[in-house]
């Protein structure tokens, strides 16, 4: 981690230690049961969901859910502990937080195809993990302001917002500004600058700043709800800083093995998901508070027609 990595590996350790010591006699070695995990927040709840369902309708599978388990360091060490047998995990993620690869500056390098293959290799040699294809969508760190702002301003990427940063206020999320693909690599490719140092929020309160005009710009997710439903521009990473983040499932070692059924179910969403459908689904969990339960059934009702 780009600072004070080495109190941070302490706690993830710790929390690790409880949260996968949580999981316990979960019975991810049962040979009836298959245990999906996800990380802490809506939409990876929602992603489990979906691959917990899928299971459950298209094997005689008993599906067991451990969702909510922190970041991707801890859901991975579930997994390699045998604690659980599948999640979600995003490419770039995968490359840069577990791998800890760096990207590279060759364009060729950080097309999705060949991030993807990276992360599918590595993971099976290093882990003996299986990465499978991506279920269709990308969910990409997003460099957001003001709808308004930009049309004013005509911002339309990164760049042409560079020109403007020196007045600006800023509000990322902690992990954003610690990951060795957020802040600190994307100021130095940009060249941004700040009235003073980004303020660190909670990410729940990214878009209510920056529709309050507490800040001016936010680090948000591509697939977040509220980009369809409030007067907000995304800007074009028009220097590509961010690698791919595909959405692709996990899976144990010797789970495909044991069940081709699984296997057979997991692949079947491979494509099915859009980014549209991500950011609609989110909204409805986010803004209308569907249940994630419902929001997963109705999307997997709609494949079927």
């Amino acid at each position: 981690m780009p600072r004070a990595w080495l109190l941070r590996a302490t706690r993830l350790l710790v929390l690790c230690g409880a949260a996968v010591g949580g999981l316990a006699g979960c019975g991810a070695s049962r040979s009836d049961a298959i245990v999906i995990g996800s990380k802490n927040f809506p939409e990876q709840a929602l992603l489990g969901e979906i691959l917990a369902q899928q299971i459950e309708s298209r094997t005689h599978l008993r599906v067991i859910r451990h969702f909510y388990l922190a970041g991707s360091y801890i859901c991975q060490q579930a997994l390699l502990s045998g604690r659980i047998d599948a999640y979600v995990e995003y490419t770039g993620t995968a490359l840069t937080a577990i791998l800890h690869d760096a990207v590279g500056d060759d364009p060729a390098d950080r097309r999705p195809a060949a991030v993807f293959g990276r992360v599918e290799r590595e993971y099976k040699q290093r882990f003996g993990i299986d990465v499978l294809p991506s279920l269709g969508f990308s969910n990409a760190f997003a460099i957001v302001v003001r709808g308004e702002d930009a049309r004013h301003l005509h911002l339309g990427t990164i760049s042409d917002a560079a020109r403007y940063t020196p007045g600006w206020r800023a509000g990322f999320g902690y992990e954003f500004m610690e990951r060795p693909d957020g802040f600190p690599g994307l100021a130095r490719v940009y060249g941004l600058r700040f009235a003073k140092p980004p303020e660190i929020l909670d990410l729940g309160l990214l878009y209510r700043a920056l529709l309050d005009r507490q800040v001016d710009v936010v680090a948000g997710n591509s697939t977040d709800g509220v980009l369809a439903a409030r007067d907000l521009t995304m800007l074009e990473d028009d220097k590509h800083y961010f690698p791919p983040y595909e959405a692709v499932p996990v899976v144990r070692g010797g789970v495909f093995a044991r069940h081709p059924d699984v296997h057979a179910a997991m692949v079947d969403l491979t494509g099915k998901i859009s980014d549209a459908d991500m950011r609609r689904m989110n909204y409805e969990i986010d803004a209308n508070h569907r249940d994630i339960s419902v929001v997963a059934r109705t999307f997997l009702l709609a494949q079927k027609h």
